[in-house]
């Protein structure tokens, strides 16, 4: 059932943390994976990474927020790869810390063209390409952020949030074609971007022991979701939003 073996799947932000270890998961699985990024050497690192495990693996360079590049990195998975079965829409920006108030325009589009358009032209890309073949599976990585309130974060929330939207709204349109989309909703994750929050003692002391398993959640965390998501197991699973976070939320 969790058998991937003939799969292709593409990875954006592929080159570390959360999409790193959904790459992993794949590329365990059996399936061909191409992970997008847009550092050459973190590119390289992963793919040597992932090779290991003995599936075809390509690492491309990508800004998902340039329409051309998407393109042109889907035209280069499907030429290599032969085809695309699932996408994962990780690639992101953090919101940086800025208050509300002292929030500019240019920093909330900073944020929004990459975390919420660059999901777009991503799973837009992956939708065409699956309509045109067997269809697939489409995931956007999203956050706890989309459902809780993230204080100086607005313009990341509202990334998120629109992502779980757009995601639902995909569920619903692309069913017929074949194409099932749902959305991962990561809690406190121990990633590069995360690390200078997560490790600062008082997050330590007031954040971590609200997260039932007390600790946090890793990139490994996700490579079964990854597994799940891609296989036929999850064939009637769709337009849904999973929570990946230790129990947070709930507690």
């Amino acid at each position: 059932m969790f058998d991937l073996s003939g799969h292709v799947a593409v990875v954006t932000g592929g080159n570390g943390g959360i999409g790193l270890g959904m790459a992993e998961g794949l590329a365990r699985a059996g399936a061909d994976v191409c992970i997008w990024g847009r550092t050459a050497e973190r590119n390289a690192a992963a793919r040597e990474q992932l090779a290991a495990h003995g599936t075809r693996v390509l690492a491309l360079e990508c800004d998902v927020s340039d329409p051309e590049a998407v393109d042109a990195a889907f035209d280069t998975t499907v030429s290599e790869l032969g085809r695309l079965d699932s996408c994962f829409a990780n690639a992101g920006v953090g919101s940086g810390g800025v208050p509300f108030v002292d929030l500019t325009l240019e920093e909330f589009r900073r944020v929004t063209s990459v975390n919420l358009e660059g999901a777009f032209l991503t799973l837009q890309g992956a939708a065409r390409r699956m309509i045109a073949g067997d269809g697939g599976s489409l995931v956007g990585i999203a956050s706890l952020a989309a459902v809780e309130g993230q204080p100086r974060g607005q313009h990341y929330a509202a990334s998120k949030g629109g992502l779980v939207s757009m995601i639902r709204a995909c569920a619903v349109e692309l069913a017929r074609h074949g194409i099932r989309a749902n959305a991962i909703l990561p809690g406190w994750i121990d990633t590069r971007m995360a690390e200078g929050f997560l490790h600062a003692r008082p997050v330590i002391e007031r954040v971590l022991p609200r997260v039932p398993v007390r600790r946090w959640g890793t990139p490994e965390d996700f490579a079964a979701a990854a597994v799940y998501l891609a296989s036929p197991a999850s064939a009637y699973h769709t337009g849904d939003a999973l929570i990946v976070d230790g129990g947070y939320r709930v507690f």
